[in-house]
Formats: structure tokens, C-alpha cells, sequence
């Protein structure tokens, strides 16, 4: 169904919104929406498409009609004009739990990746990320820009690289810096920015940077952003994604005005990456495994929250450890040690356990990898 340049689209859902007594509640900076649907109706053959051509009409007309009502993410809006009682899921509500006014921004969004570009709530701080001084030194910067993006203008961090091997903190350094600051952390995989038609990908950035702008200050985090930003050379490996890259690099060229954004990218190999899109980081900055003292601190972290005691000093594991990663002294060794440790009906984890875990971890890193696998 067309009507004043727009289409409409949809799924199903179940509640309707109400509009809000509570007075108190803080403006909606952003809204944005996905159509779900007739909710009470059986035949789907008579869901109408929707999707906004005119953004600015959508826009003009959603606020007319749902003014005053309260947004919460997760909950819907029932159109009452055009299309009765098809509803709207809010997918995103910027502060969340707000009430819609004529200052409110509000997106339609026609796709179903959207739902995976929610800012990430953490309580992460940026001092339970041990080690990676250089790159705690970088987020304070990030974090003084985000606290006034005016004062720095052209000379803002927009962005940066992350990079190192997996497990290193470079996704939990972005939640503690969104954390501390209480600003939207936008955490998206590369992959989830590919679409299956073509447009479908640009689309998505676009739609990622467009949210991220207008719940400012915030930051978008890129995890694995070698796959959409593969090295021509290695291009055919991963089918044609220049569409994807021309997006990203418009994005964070800064043609269009993104102030108080701050992307950074995560990859485990930078020498993947294409040059064009490299060239765009100011800054890179590499994530080192921890060393011995740094491997005994993270492991007494770690060994706090154990449900049985462990009888293997923290000294003689940091030692053990020697090459893990953060994430690896957690996952393949600790948790492994655990696993075993309770399939046995122990009440500790002794040093028979984390033999058994070191020896699983030095056969599983030395079989063979297939690169792209």
C-alpha cells in the first residue's frame, strides 16, 4: 500500500502503547521503529508492506499520532489513522522508558538486522580491564571528547583500530568506556552489516550511523571488521562487499557530520584489512596477551566468583599460563579444570584438573587452522 510516498511492511506482535500519565518521565531523543503487523488477525495474507520512502513524512506523522505516548524498547505502537491497529515494535528508545514529543526523532526501520544495533547496557569499568595501559590511556581521551565534543572540533578521535589476538579486551574496553561515561555503546558484528540484496548492506551502516548520531555522544564498535573490509586481494573469499566499504568509508570520512561519535573498529589481524579503509583509523592500537603479573591478577578475578576452591597456587598458574590470552585463562583453562573437577564429584579444582586443561589447550592450539574457516 502506498499512501504520500510511503509503503508499509510487517510480522505480528501483541500490546498496545497507552498514553503516558506520568509527567515526570524524560523526553525521547530517539525512537526508532520496526512494522510488525496485525497482531489480532489470522489471515497474513492481508499484512500490507511497509517501509518509509519519505523519512521525514514518516516522521511528521508518527509524532502527530503518538505524542505524549510512552516508549519503552520492547513494547509497540499502534497506528490509528492510516492503518488501523498495525503495529510498530519499538526497537530502540533513547533515554529508554521516555515519552515521544515534537522534539523527538523517529526512524522506520524495514529490515530485521536493526534489532542487533541496540546500544549494550554494561557495568563494566574500565579498571577491571587489567593490563592494555596504552589503550586505557587512548579511552581517556575518547572519554574527554565524549564529554565535550564542541571543545575539540576538528581535532576529535573518530577513529580508531583496535586491534590484537583474541581475548585481549578489546570489546570490554569499549563496554567499560561506554560504562563509565553512560553514553550508548553500539556493539555490532561486521557480519550482521552484510545484507542479502544488494542495498541491503549500506543500508544497515547508514541506519547504524544515522541512530548513532542522534543519540550523540556515543560509540559504534565494529567487532571483526576484517570481514567487511577484507583486502581486495582477498575480496573474491568473501563475495562482493564494495558496497559495504564505500558506506563505511563515507561514514567515517565525516561527509556527513557524525559529532560526538566515536567509531572504533576491532580486528585480530590489521594486515587484512583494505588500505582505503585503514587509512581511515588515526590511530591503531594493538592489545598485548598479558604478562605473568598482569596473568596472576586476572586469574585471582577469576578464581572469586569459582563455585568449588582451587588448590593450585595463582603464582604456579600465571606461570602456566604463559601465552593465554585473558579470555583463554578463563575459557580453556579455568572453566575446563572446573568442568572436569565437578564431572568427578570433587570439591576442588587440584592440579590434576588443570593438567588435564593445559593439555587440552596445547593440543586444540596446535592443530591445524584453516584460514577463513
Amino acid at each position: 500500500m502506498r499512501f504520500n510516498n510511503i509503503i508499509y511492511d510487517a510480522h505480528i506482535s501483541e500490546n498496545k502503547s497507552s498514553i503516558s500519565t506520568n509527567d515526570t518521565l524524560k523526553e525521547s531523543k530517539l525512537v526508532v521503529l520496526q512494522p510488525i503487523g496485525y497482531p489480532f488477525s489470522c489471515n497474513l495474507m492481508d499484512t500490507p508492506k511497509i517501509e518509509a520512502l519519505n523519512k521525514d513524512l514518516f516522521e511528521v506523522y508518527a509524532r502527530e499520532q503518538w505524542e505524549g505516548f510512552n516508549v519503552v524498547e520492547g513494547s509497540f505502537l499502534f497506528d490509528q489513522k492510516i492503518l488501523p491497529d498495525y503495529a510498530f515494535k519499538v526497537i530502540k528508545a533513547h533515554p529508554n522508558n521516555s515519552k515521544i514529543t515534537q522534539n523527538t526523532s523517529i526512524i522506520l526501520i524495514d529490515h530485521q538486522d536493526i534489532t542487533e544495533i541496540k546500544d549494550t547496557e554494561t557495568n563494566i569499568k574500565m579498571k577491571d580491564v587489567i593490563g592494555q595501559d596504552h589503550a586505557k590511556m587512548k579511552c581517556k581521551i575518547i572519554s574527554k571528547y565524549l564529554q565535550d565534543p564542541e571543545h575539540f572540533r576538528d581535532w576529535a578521535p573518530r577513529n580508531i583500530l583496535f586491534y590484537g589476538t583474541p581475548g585481549t579486551g578489546k570489546t570490554m574496553l569499549a563496554k567499560s568506556l561506554s560504562s563509565e561515561l553512560k553514553v550508548p555503546l553500539y556493539l555490532v558484528k561486521a557480519t550482521s552489516l552484510i545484507g542479502d540484496h544488494v542495498g541491503d548492506g549500506s543500508r544497515h551502516i547508514h541506519d547504524l550511523f544515522d541512530i548513532a548520531v542522534k543519540t550523540s555522544p556515543s560509540v559504534i564498535f565494529i567487532d571483526e571488521i576484517d570481514a567487511i573490509a577484507l583486502d581486495r586481494k582477498f575480496q573474491s573469499l568473501r563475495g562482493d562487499v564494495s558496497e559495504v566499504v564505500n558506506a563505511v568509508l563515507t561514514e567515517m570520512d565525516g561527509i556527513n557530520e557524525n559529532q560526538g561519535v566515536v567509531t572504533i573498529g576491532a580486528t585480530n589481524n590489521p594486515s587484512l584489512l583494505d588500505y582505503a579503509i585503514r587509512s581511515r583509523f588515526e590511530e591503531e592500537i594493538e592489545f598485548k596477551l598479558p604478562d605473568e603479573a598482569e596473568r596472576k591478577e586476572m586469574i585471582q578475578n577469576y578464581i572469586e566468583s569459582m563455585p568449588l576452591e582451587l588448590k593450585v597456587s595463582t603464582l604456579k598458574l600465571a606461570q602456566l599460563s604463559k601465552g593465554m590470552s585473558g579470555r583463554d585463562i578463563k575459557e580453556k583453562l579455568l572453566k575446563t579444570a572446573l568442568h572436569k573437577a565437578i564431572s568427578e564429584d570433587k570439591h576442588i579444582v587440584d592440579k590434576e584438573d588443570i593438567d588435564y586443561a593445559l593439555k587440552n589447550y596445547t593440543k586444540e592450539k596446535n592443530e591445524p587452522k584453516h584460514m577463513f574457516a
